[in-house]
């Protein structure tokens, strides 16, 4: 017999975050972002229509967001990004022998882009933002 106790036992929480307001007709979208050993990743970006959360699968990410030190996250660690205004400047793969698998799950706003590039203007303006 499975009772509620053996569940709580195969539970492992990896993140605990406090829950950004969303908005009515706002939908969750979840995907899987492949990049090649040594890749730097997507360019300087946020995700206007609100937070992202995310695991890594395979490999190492450098993540380095707007106001934080850049970092690893390592294959079975979890990340988030509070979305809105906040450039996200690197998801880079840390590693040049083994490609980086992560799975992010972002709440996006009706009406709002899912990502929007930064453009290199805007990042000589915010340079100040940024830990390095």
């Amino acid at each position: 017999m499975f009772d509620s106790a053996d569940l709580m036992k195969a539970i492992t929480t990896i993140q605990t975050v406090t829950p950004p307001f969303i908005p009515d007709g706002a939908h969750v979208m979840t995907s899987i972002i492949e990049w090649p050993a040594g890749s730097a990743g997507a360019p300087p970006h946020r995700h206007p229509g609100g937070p992202s959360f995310g695991y890594v699968l395979e490999g190492e990410m450098l993540f380095e967001l707007e106001g934080e030190a850049p970092r690893v996250i390592k294959a079975g660690e979890a990340f988030w990004e509070p979305g809105g205004d906040v450039i996200h400047y690197s998801d880079a793969n840390n590693r040049t022998d083994v490609r980086l698998r992560f799975l992010v799950t972002m709440i996006c706003t009706p009406g709002v882009p899912m990502l929007v590039v930064v453009d290199d203007e805007e990042l000589e303006a915010r340079k100040d933002r940024r830990v390095r």
